[in-house]
């Protein structure tokens, strides 16, 4: 599955051969969302073609890339019971546990045995009360727009990765997936500069966070060595974003950066993790997993071997830039709007997680959008039912704002 490179990378004397890097795990559901992208995008594409087992890149990144085969998690059982996922949503693991009382908090009573996704901080920031509604009555509604973002995402991905399958029989099996995918990405960014699509898992702030960068950069600066966090959002107007919307991008890129600094840092918490999850780290990996990870050049028998590769793989990276960049794409050409570069604030940071943990921990009720920005109103499902809209009688959409969160991750 791997092949070795007969020359190094900048071999003057013979022919450059392009090794191929083995492993970028998805979920099942995670890949339910990229083909849904590529038939929006590509109605040419056949059935088939989905579902080969290796989905080729319609390009490389650059001429000298190595290629990513990913493989798609067709797990045994569901492991999430949510309807439309998102990115992010789609890299938690839901216990199988059935939910306690109403009375409950939400993160008890809906992330109980599961972790809380960096797309739940930026939703709970964007609106508090439109994320109790979606909470209680159903996820929101994804627009057109957001399914056109996802389809960029997709392409996006498919420079740099090769989709393969690949059957699992537990949980356990699950989670190591997800623990391979980082170590593929990481080792991607040092050889190669780039990787795209990079899951996390952590725990900050108190509580088991994840997420999944949607690109790591290294600098252009040779003498650079802390990688650049980017995230790309796609625009239906010819226009930059307004403040709430931009603030919303700067907060999950700033989450990225906490997870991945704190992973680098600190040692993973791994008894806390095996005892949270309700996961046996003595469990032996199905045959096929064990057979990719030795392919792979760290061959783990058990889950707990494969943590500790991810252990040692975070010990070897260096902290992300404190410089972090959103970029903005106009949907019908993919030509850049504009590029928002800022520093990262790890006291604003925390102050948000914060005031989103208190909502989520049932410490004080969700509060309604700001009166400026209650503009919010007239793209969001519940605006009928809410007493902060301004305007309850009026027609409205019935999803979010056209560019709101169209977004790449």
């Amino acid at each position: 599955m791997t092949e070795s490179p007969q020359n190094t990378p900048h071999s003057d004397s013979q022919p450059e051969t392009i090794p191929i890097i083995p492993i970028e795990f998805v979920s099942e559901e995670e890949m339910a969302l990229i083909e849904a992208a590529y038939a929006a995008t590509r109605s040419s594409l056949s059935s088939s073609a989905v579902c080969s087992s290796i989905c080729s890149p319609s390009s490389r990144f650059q001429t000298n890339t190595r290629t990513i085969q990913s493989i798609t998690l067709l797990s045994k059982r569901a492991l999430n019971a949510s309807g439309e996922l998102d990115i992010e949503d789609s890299d938690s693991l839901k216990n199988t546990q059935k939910r306690t009382r109403v009375s409950q908090p939400f993160l008890h009573r809906l992330r109980s045995k599961w972790a809380l996704s960096v797309t739940d901080i930026t939703a709970t920031e964007w609106c508090e009360k439109q994320m109790e509604f979606s909470l209680l009555f159903g996820k929101r509604k994804i627009s057109k727009a957001m399914k056109a973002g996802r389809a960029r995402h997709v392409k996006l991905e498919a420079e740099v990765v090769k989709k393969v399958k690949v059957r699992v029989e537990s949980v356990e099996d699950s989670w190591a997936l997800k623990f391979i995918n980082f170590i593929t990405c990481a080792n991607q960014l040092l050889f190669e500069g780039l990787t795209r699509e990079l899951p996390l898992v952590g725990f900050v702030e108190g509580i088991w966070l994840v997420g999944i960068i949607d690109e790591l950069r290294m600098p252009e600066n040779g003498s650079a060595k802390n990688p650049i966090l980017v995230d790309t959002k796609t625009r239906v107007r010819d226009s930059l974003p307004a403040e709430p919307q931009r603030r919303n991008g700067r907060l999950q890129l700033m989450c990225y950066k906490y997870l991945w600094d704190t992973l680098v840092a600190d040692s993973f918490p791994t008894g806390q993790f095996f005892d949270f999850f309700s996961l046996n780290r003595n469990y032996i990996l199905s045959e096929d997993i064990r057979e990719r990870t030795a392919n792979s050049g760290f061959p783990a028998k058990t889950l707990d071997d494969m943590i500790q590769y991810y252990i040692n793989t975070c010990s070897m990276l260096p902290s992300s830039h404190d410089q972090l960049l959103l970029r903005y794409e106009l949907q019908k050409d993919q030509s850049v709007l504009g590029e928002d570069q800022f520093a990262y604030d790890p006291d604003w940071l925390k102050n948000q997680i914060q005031s989103n943990l208190e909502l989520w921990l049932g410490e004080r009720e969700a509060s309604y959008t700001p009166e400026e920005e209650r503009w919010k109103c007239r793209h969001c499902q519940f605006a009928s039912v809410c007493p902060g809209n301004p305007n309850p009688n009026s027609p409205g959409s019935s999803s979010l704002s056209p560019d709101h969160n169209s977004s790449s991750s």
